[in-house]
């Protein structure tokens, strides 16, 4: 198990307040010299452990192009490996196409030993989630692993969004697209507090 250092814990503390900073506005902040930001940061990217997302509001309070948002929990017959999926998604040419417009979020599941996918799929409206879904995606999984693969469905319609990856609360903590100033660096999550240790 990968444990943050104290000064990777302050580092990656700073990035999630503002992931545009520079190493020396790092180097500032946190008391660490700048040669040392630069090695961990790069060491915690090479390792995998910091991504860089940019998220386009594209709901009512954003752009206002994409106005309705539902889950879907999709559960495939039993004999579909999470291994078919994975490679589904690495070789499907919609993956880059249909599936990019559609579908915001989608993760591997399991649902009673089933394998699944949890997708969330945005559309201008709930009507246009539900023909994308069964005229698109529907069409591809079937093409993909045979007629009759997806064993149930299961949707939810979702509304504002509270969370995301722990630490940003849109309605909350964030202002123009960072965590406001006055938000407490001992608010960011980077991981659970070590244990004390036993005397």
């Amino acid at each position: 198990m990968r444990k943050l250092d104290e000064q990777e814990a302050k580092i990656v503390k700073t990035l999630i307040r503002n992931p545009r900073i520079s190493d020396n506005q790092i180097g500032k902040q946190t008391g660490v010299s700048v040669r040392t930001v630069n090695r961990k940061r790069k060491k915690l990217e090479q390792e995998g452990l910091l991504n860089y997302y940019t998220n386009l509001d594209m709901s009512a309070e954003g752009t206002a192009q994409l106005l309705a948002r539902h889950v879907y929990l999709i559960k495939f017959k039993l004999g579909i490996s999470q291994e078919k999926i994975i490679n589904e998604v690495k070789e499907e040419p919609n993956v880059r196409t249909v599936y990019t417009e559609m579908i915001y979020e989608s993760h591997l599941a399991e649902i009673d030993g089933h394998t699944a996918l949890v997708m969330i799929i945005e559309g201008r409206t709930d009507d246009e989630i539900n023909v994308g879904f069964n005229a698109k995606i529907v069409p591809a999984m079937e093409k993909n692993h045979g007629k009759g693969c997806i064993e149930q469905v299961q949707t939810i319609r979702l509304g504002k969004t509270i969370r995301l990856f722990h630490n940003y609360l849109p309605m909350v903590n964030m202002s123009k697209g960072y965590i406001k100033g006055a938000w407490s660096n001992e608010a960011i999550f980077v991981g659970p507090a070590p244990k004390p240790k036993e005397a």
